[in-house]
């Protein structure tokens, strides 16, 4: 059941990070929405900024007149790992925000451009984690389009858990789907593909795993530009894991269609929900490693439990030869 809210909160209300999923069918049904959003933003004096698939991009330019406090911005250019979007949006909205100015985001996951059940996941996570990562941003607000044309209930319902406002007709509606436990319950992991290789490592043993790594890697055909890139990310990962993780770990490594993965696993725990996704700052020790990892690798996956330790999961696409 959800409950329609006034389109803006009255001055009583405690301000909040506004995050609202858009559940559309068809173009006409898409622009109708985001007109209306874009256009109740434009009259309040805020600033927009809209990150939608080439194509919706296009429908909306067609009706908003090149209007100047309305930005378009490409994710594409950010490559595929949902992990770099938090920043991406963290500047975006910075850059239209001058002074005290409130922004709004427009913002459309190519769903349908999921590369693995994988991927689909950490997108879903990403939408999720928009609230933590904003929560205090009062004067920012998004609208998640989503087409649900032709898509079944489950993967709907799904991404309702990651968003506590639903809009419709106009206003936004409470979502009493929305998952707001404070732990997000992950997709488990599928096991490892056979065959694997394994290396149990400890202290003294990251040049071991840089040469494991490499050689595996070579082997499934990673690009040497990539290549160069994973040994920074599996360097950082493997020392994070031997510091904090007690001392050992087990990494592993397999191809699984077209990704080339790395896997690491120790007994350590992390419970900062946010690690790796927000650039550290630059007097700041420590906290480098996953945020490095989500820049130079494909997608990167962290499960992390008190009684189950940390896994973390290095993704490389693997470029198709036919």
């Amino acid at each position: 059941m959800t409950a329609h809210l006034p389109s803006k909160p009255s001055s009583q209300e405690q301000p909040s990070f506004r995050h609202e999923l858009y559940p559309y069918r068809g173009d006409a049904h898409f622009l109708s929405g985001t007109l209306g959003y874009i256009h109740e933003a434009l009259e309040g004096g805020e600033a927009v900024v809209v990150a939608v698939p080439s194509d919706k991009a296009s429908l909306l330019r067609g009706e908003l007149a090149d209007e100047s406090a309305v930005t378009f911005v490409d994710t594409t250019t950010l490559g595929p790992n949902p992990g770099r979007l938090i920043d991406a949006w963290v500047d975006w909205m910075k850059e239209r925000g001058e002074g005290d100015r409130p922004v709004r985001g427009i913002g459309e996951t190519a769903w349908r451009e999921a590369r693995s059940a994988a991927h689909l996941s950490e997108l879903r996570y990403h939408e999720w984690i928009l609230n933590r990562a904003f929560a205090r941003s009062s004067a920012w607000s998004m609208l998640c389009p989503y087409d649900a044309t032709d898509e079944d209930q489950s993967s709907l319902q799904a991404l309702s858990r990651c968003h506590p406002l639903i809009r419709e007709d106009g206003h936004y509606m409470r979502n009493e789907a929305y998952l707001t436990a404070e732990e997000y319950p992950f997709e488990a992991l599928n096991p490892p593909c056979t065959p694997f290789q394994e290396l149990t490592y400890t202290h003294g043993d990251l040049t071991a795993i840089r040469s494991k790594v490499s050689q595996c890697a070579s082997d499934a055909g990673v690009p040497e530009d990539q290549q160069r890139k994973l040994a920074v990310a599996v360097t950082e990962i493997a020392t994070n894991s031997i510091r904090h993780g007690g001392g050992r770990g087990t990494l592993r490594t397999w191809t699984q269609n077209s990704t080339f993965l790395c896997e690491f696993r120790d007994a350590g725990y992390i419970p900062d929900v946010m690690v790796g996704r927000t650039r550290p700052n630059t007097d700041q020790i420590g906290g480098r490693g996953l945020w490095l990892a989500h820049q130079l690798c494909d997608l990167v996956e962290i499960r992390s439990t008190p009684d189950q330790g940390t896994t973390v999961r290095l993704h490389t696409d693997v470029p198709s030869h036919s």
